[in-house]
């Protein structure tokens, strides 16, 4: 948890009067008057706007539990309201109510926030941070969503997993303990099978949730105006999509990202990056993505999340727009299409693994799985950057990490990260050798890894309960791959020429594919380095190719 005790002053910042004043140049109303007691806007509304207080009080508060109200602040004059949705116009993780004297304030919505944002360098400056702080008191303090069920279920763990790496906040219930949680499952008759329950900040009780339905609770799903035409679409949020997102928004272009998760892609799991340019001592790649998710909302980007992407229809002519299907049955149009899909992990060749995916074998190591293993015996399965980075955080915490490599790690690792773990006193090296079987009980979870020696054939039973793999990734390219050149390995093949068959009038740019206005960067992309600053390099290069690109066709027509 975040000290946010030395920051309140930039938490809940005090606007000057010049300040003030050049903040009301962008409201988008005349300043409006709540009576004590007032509701301004209620937990969970959808679209509240930002308030600044011009005179008496507002007292903001969120939810604590099920049933109580917890006070987070009283906004005084030249104070703002509200957090990082409000530059979205998602549904509000807070609630407010004008003060003992009543309250006068003026109301942004999230078109003239972000105008605000960007028109005024200074007071965007402290409107950002705010906000941005005050996400994490909410995540700190619990806020935003209920989750009941049992500590360690898989469907409880992926739940939190895809609510932690969204930065959005929540707390655990035990369905078993006695309090809230457990009289809710029982005065609803919620049988065990229906675990875990999410109870949304609008009150909406789900029960045993995807993360599709979870996000459209929380209003991270926002919904598409049928017709509307993007400048650029972008396929995938981790760091290239977002890159992307960031330059191109900023620039003015009218930009949609859309992943199939959460932001961050394979980065978004690494739990510290210390080669990336100019954090030297390191950044985790969920702070780095939340990061760049926060630019990209400044800039006015849509982002749709969890959202997946079935496949592309060509334009018949050029000129024509691109469209992109998707899984639910609605599309997008776009100018042009980033493809920034990148990777998928990687699964081995074992029987049943399937089995015990999100219930005792992990593709990632946040501190959610790490709290499940702690004092615990683990193994992990890779040789490349980011086991490295997962061991490193992953050892302090359990009694022994058995790391299962096929190759010598300096041919796969980064020299620092090796020197590391040779300081570990914990971490077991097991050599040449590989996962052969898994055993368990799938309504309980893991029990036992067997490790093959490749070199003589010997094996090794180890029990435990929880297994890493970190074996690299296949490109996530199955929903494009019959409608641009892929090479040998499946990766998207750039610059190269254009589809024969179409006869356009000018040759590829460098990020772009077979087919015209439409690019592919960062992992997904044949010949591309796997690094993230190489990643976010490619998304904002390929801004430039498109303003390009879309002049040419402009021109053409």
């Amino acid at each position: 948890m975040a000290d946010l005790s030395a920051r309140q002053h930039q938490m809940f910042p005090v606007l000057n009067p010049h300040q003030v004043e050049t903040a009301r140049r962008f409201a988008s109303s005349e300043p409006r008057r709540f009576e004590p007691g007032d509701v301004v806007y209620k937990l969970g509304d959808h679209a509240a706007p930002a308030w600044l207080v011009l005179e008496g009080s507002m007292d903001v508060f969120r939810h604590e539990g099920l049933s109580h109200e917890a006070p987070i602040t009283t906004h005084g004059v030249g104070q703002l309201s509200g957090e990082v949705n409000q530059l979205s116009g998602r549904p509000t993780l807070a609630g407010a109510r004008a003060g003992a004297a009543g309250c006068t304030a003026v109301a942004f919505d999230a078109a003239h926030l972000r105008a605000l944002v960007i028109g005024s360098a200074d007071v965007g400056e402290i409107i950002m941070r705010s906000f941005i702080l005050r996400r994490v008191g909410l995540i700190d303090a619990g806020a935003g969503s209920v989750l009941i069920g049992t500590p360690g279920n898989a469907a409880l763990s992926r739940l939190q997993g895809f609510l932690a790496r969204s930065a959005f906040p929540y707390i655990v219930l035990d369905a078993a303990a006695a309090g809230e949680g457990r009289a809710l499952i029982e005065r609803l008759g919620i049988p065990a099978s229906d675990l875990p329950l999410m109870v949304c900040p609008n009150g909406t009780v789900l029960k045993k949730p995807t993360d599709a339905e979870a996000a459209a609770c929380l209003g991270m799903t926002p919904k598409l105006i049928p017709g509307k035409l993007y400048d650029v679409a972008v396929v995938g949020a981790g760091p290239a999509g977002l890159a992307t997102a960031v330059y191109a928004a900023s620039e003015g272009l009218d930009v949609i990202v859309i992943d199939e998760r959460s932001v961050g892609g394979q980065a978004g799991a690494s739990t510290r990056i210390e080669n990336y340019l100019g954090f030297p001592t390191g950044i985790s790649g969920h702070a780095l993505a939340g990061r760049a998710y926060n630019q990209a909302l400044k800039f006015g980007a849509e982002m749709v999340l969890p959202v997946e992407v079935s496949g592309l229809i060509p334009p018949k002519d050029e000129g024509a727009p691109l469209s992109l299907a998707l899984a639910g049955g609605e599309t997008v149009l776009a100018r042009s299409l980033v493809i920034a899909s990148g990777a998928r992990y990687r699964r081995p060749e074992i029987a049943n693994i399937g089995t015990f995916e999100g219930n005792g074998v992990s593709y990632w190591a946040t501190p959610i799985e790490a709290k499940l293993c702690a004092g615990e015996e683990v193994a992990l399965v890779g040789g490349g950057n980011s086991a490295g980075q997962a061991i490193v955080f992953l050892a302090p915490q359990v009694r022994t990490l058995h790391l299962v490599v096929r190759r010598a790690l300096e041919e796969t690792m980064s020299q620092y990260l090796i020197d590391r773990i040779k300081a570990l006193p914990n971490v077991e090296l097991h050599m040449h050798c590989e996962v052969d079987a898994i055993d368990g009980d799938p309504a309980i979870g893991l029990s036992s890894a067997t490790l093959r020696n490749r070199l003589d054939g010997s094996q090794r039973q180890l029990p435990l309960h929880h297994l890493f793999l970190f074996i690299g990734a296949d490109p996530n390219t199955g929903w494009i791959s019959d409608r641009v050149h892929i090479d040998a390995k499946g990766f998207i093949v750039t610059g190269r020429s254009f589809d024969t068959l179409r006869g356009f009038a000018r040759n590829p740019l460098p990020l772009e594919t077979s087919l015209p206005n439409v690019f592919a960067i960062g992992d997904v992309r044949a010949g591309s380095t796997k690094r993230v600053a190489a990643a976010v390099g490619e998304g904002a290069a390929v801004v430039s190719q498109i303003h390009e690109a879309l002049s040419f066709a402009s021109t053409a027509r």
